[in-house]
C-alpha cells in the first residue's frame, strides 16, 4: 500500500514533472494538493494484497480525468511495480448481463458517502465510495459523483489505457442503458437543433437557450480559462455562420463600410487583451436563498478570463470614417446575428464617453485564447469591452453604429438593471434605472468546494479563488476568514501583469489559514476583495437583493466540515 507520506512525495514529484511536460493541461494540476480531503488508508475487505491496493489507487486516480496528476503518479507506480490487471473477456464499460440495470435517476441519488458515490462509464455503473475518502484529490473526484466520469476522462486521454479500463471493472456494480437528457439531440424544426456541442463538464442552468457554468472548483486552476470551461450565456439560438460569407457593417455619418473576416484579420494590426467576461447574474443563487428572483440560478462560475485578440475598435471606426472624438452622438451600438422568433436581433450599446476612453482597448475579436472564437462565444467575431458586464459584449457581431439613443434591445432597456430591495415586479420601473455597465468588486472561494470534509484534526485550510472589479480597477487585497468573518488574514495575490488602473483580467489568490482551535463540525470560510479605489464587498446579501438577482457581490461564504477527533 502507498503510505500517506510516500504518496505526498510522489504527488509532489509528479506534479513538477507533469506540469513541465504538459503545460497545455493546467486545469487540474492542483489536484495533487492534499489539503482538503482526508487522507486515509482504505480497507479493501476481501480484496487482498498489494496488487489490488495499487490497482485501486491507479484506477480512480487516472480514470477520473479531474485528477490527472495523481493518475499519472499512480500509474507510474503501477508500471514500476509491474503490476498487471487480469485480462477481461469483455469490453470495459460494455453491458454485463450478470449485473442489474440502473437508471440515470438511480445513479444521480448517489453523490455522498452516506448514499454511496456512484459514477458511470459507457454502459457501466461503478460504486467508488470506499475509495474517495482516502484519495487526495477527492474533492475533484466528486465532480463526477452521481453522473458520468467520461467528460473528465476524455479531457485527458493519456489515462484511457486498457490496463486502467480493466481495473475499473473491479468497481462495477451494474449496467445503464438510458442516455442523458438532451444527448439524443433536438428535432430539426427546433430553433436550437443546430446549437454546437458543449463540454459535458459544464453545469447547465437552462438548455434552450443553452446556459451553463463550469464547476467553480476548476476556475482557480488557470489564469486563462480554457475555452471548453468558459461559462456560456446565450439568450437565443446560436447562429451557424459561414466565415466565407461573414460581414461586419460599420455605419458612419457619411458612409457605411463592410468588412469581411479576412479584412479584419489582414487589414488591421492585431491587438490582444486578457480580460474577464462576467454575467451580471453571477452568484445569483445566493440571492435566491433570500427571496425568489427572476433569472438563471448561477453559482460562482458565471465568469471567465480569456485572452482576446482582434482589431481595435478605434482602428475599425477610423477605417470606416467614424470620429469618436468629434461625434455628437451619445451612444455606440452593437448588433449581433442571433435572432428571436420575431426576427429581432440581440443588441447592446455603451455611452460614447466609454467608447472614447476605451477605444484602443475594445477589441473586435476573432480569437479566444489563441484559437478562433468558439460558436458559443461569438464565432466568428464578437466585441470585447474590457471592464464591463458581459451583456454588452455582443457576440456574432454584425453591425456597429452611432446613435442618439441607447440600444432598443430588450436586454438593454428592460433587463440587466439594478434596483433596491423593496422594488418587486408589481412596482418596478425599468426606465428609472440605468443599464449595468461596470460591475462592482467581487470575489469567490473556488477551492475547497461547499460541503468539503477536511482531514480529521485539521488545524488549517487552504483556500483558492478569484477576485475582480469592473472598470479596470485592480485588486489590492483579498481578506479571508475561517470564523465567519470575525477575524481576517490577507490572501496571497497572484500578479496578473496589468496596471492596477487598467486591470481587465482577474486576480487569482490563495491563502492557508488556521482553523479556530478545537473547532469541530461546520466551519464557515469567507472571502472579500478590495479594489484599487478601496471599494469593498458588502457583508450580506440581504442589503443588495434585487428582483433580477444581479450584482450579487456580498462576501462569499462556504461551509466545510472538520470531523471530531476519534482520539
Amino acid at each position: 500500500m502507498i503510505s500517506t507520506n510516500s504518496g505526498r512525495i510522489l504527488h509532489t514529484f509528479s506534479s513538477r514533472v507533469w506540469n513541465h511536460q504538459h503545460r497545455c493541461l493546467p486545469v487540474f494540476s492542483a489536484s495533487c494538493r492534499c489539503r482538503h480531503v482526508r487522507l486515509a488508508s482504505t480497507d479493501h475487505g476481501s480484496r487482498d494484497g498489494r496488487n489490488e491496493t495499487n490497482n485501486t489507487n491507479t484506477f480512480l486516480a487516472s480514470a477520473l480525468g479531474a485528477t490527472c496528476v495523481v493518475g499519472a503518479t499512480l500509474y507510474w507506480k503501477l508500471r514500476h511495480d509491474k503490476l498487471q490487471a487480469a485480462e477481461l473477456d469483455y469490453e470495459p464499460g460494455s453491458i454485463r448481463p450478470n449485473l442489474p440495470t440502473y437508471s440515470l435517476a438511480d445513479v444521480s441519488k448517489h453523490k455522498t458517502k452516506d448514499a454511496g458515490i456512484w459514477v458511470t462509464y459507457k454502459n457501466g455503473v461503478y460504486d467508488i465510495t470506499e475509495y474517495v475518502t482516502g484519495h487526495p484529490g477527492g474533492s475533484k473526484i466528486l465532480l463526477a459523483a452521481g453522473g458520468s466520469m467520461e467528460p473528465y476522462w476524455n479531457m485527458y486521454g493519456v489515462h484511457k489505457q486498457s490496463g486502467i479500463l480493466q481495473i475499473a471493472e473491479q468497481y462495477r456494480i451494474g449496467n445503464i442503458v438510458e442516455k442523458p437528457a438532451g444527448s439524443e439531440g433536438l428535432s430539426a424544426d427546433n430553433p436550437y437543433a443546430n446549437d454546437p456541442p458543449r463540454s459535458p463538464i459544464l453545469i447547465p442552468s437552462s438548455r434552450a437557450p443553452f446556459n451553463a457554468e463550469p464547476p467553480a472548483l476548476l476556475l482557480a486552476e488557470n489564469f486563462l480559462t480554457p475555452n471548453d470551461l468558459f461559462y456560456i450565456r446565450n439568450h437565443l439560438p446560436v447562429p451557424d455562420i459561414d466565415p466565407r460569407k461573414y460581414s461586419l457593417e460599420v455605419q458612419g455619418s457619411q458612409k457605411t463600410a463592410v468588412l469581411d473576416l479576412s479584412g479584419l484579420r489582414k487589414g488591421f494590426k492585431k491587438k490582444s487583451v486578457a480580460a474577464v467576461v462576467m454575467c451580471a447574474g453571477n452568484r445569483r443563487s445566493e440571492m435566491v436563498r433570500i427571496k425568489s428572483v427572476k433569472g438563471l440560478n448561477w453559482g460562482a462560475a458565471a465568469i471567465g478570463n480569456a485572452n482576446w485578440a482582434g482589431a481595435t475598435l478605434n482602428d475599425v471606426l477610423k477605417h470606416s470614417g467614424i470620429d469618436l472624438e468629434g461625434t455628437e452622438k451619445k451612444h455606440l451600438v452593437f448588433e449581433g446575428m442571433d435572432k428571436g422568433p420575431e426576427g429581432s436581433v440581440y443588441g447592446a450599446s455603451i455611452p460614447i464617453e466609454m467608447a472614447r476612453s476605451l477605444k484602443d482597448e475594445i477589441v473586435i475579436a476573432y480569437e479566444m485564447n489563441g484559437e478562433p472564437i468558439p460558436r458559443d462565444h461569438g464565432y466568428p467575431v464578437r466585441v470585447i469591452i474590457p471592464g464591463i458586464v458581459g451583456a454588452r459584449q455582443v457576440k456574432w457581431l454584425n453591425k456597429i453604429y452611432l446613435s442618439d439613443e441607447e440600444s432598443e434591445c430588450h436586454w438593454q432597456r428592460r433587463d440587466y438593471k439594478g434596483f433596491n430591495s423593496s422594488i418587486d415586479w408589481h412596482n418596478v420601473d425599468f426606465d428609472s434605472s440605468v443599464a449595468i455597465m461596470q460591475l462592482p468588486v467581487i470575489s469567490a472561494i473556488c477551492d475547497p468546494p461547499e460541503g468539503t470534509e477536511l482531514e480529521e484534526g485539521s488545524d488549517e485550510v487552504t483556500l483558492r479563488g478569484y477576485a475582480w472589479s469592473g472598470g479596470g480597477r485592480g485588486i489590492v487585497r483579498v481578506d479571508v476568514s475561517a470564523d465567519g468573518g470575525k477575524t481576517w488574514q490577507n490572501a496571497e495575490l497572484k500578479p496578473n501583469g496589468q496596471s492596477p488602473y487598467r486591470a481587465w483580467a482577474w486576480t487569482l489568490w490563495e491563502a492557508t489559514i488556521p482553523i479556530p482551535e478545537g473547532k469541530a463540525g461546520d466551519v464557515e470560510l469567507v472571502c472579500k476583495a478590495v479594489d484599487v479605489s478601496y471599494n469593498v464587498q458588502p457583508d450580506s446579501v440581504e442589503g443588495i437583493w434585487n428582483l433580477r438577482g444581479v450584482l450579487s457581490n456580498a462576501w462569499h461564504r462556504i461551509k466545510v466540515t472538520v470531523p471530531p477527533s476519534s482520539g
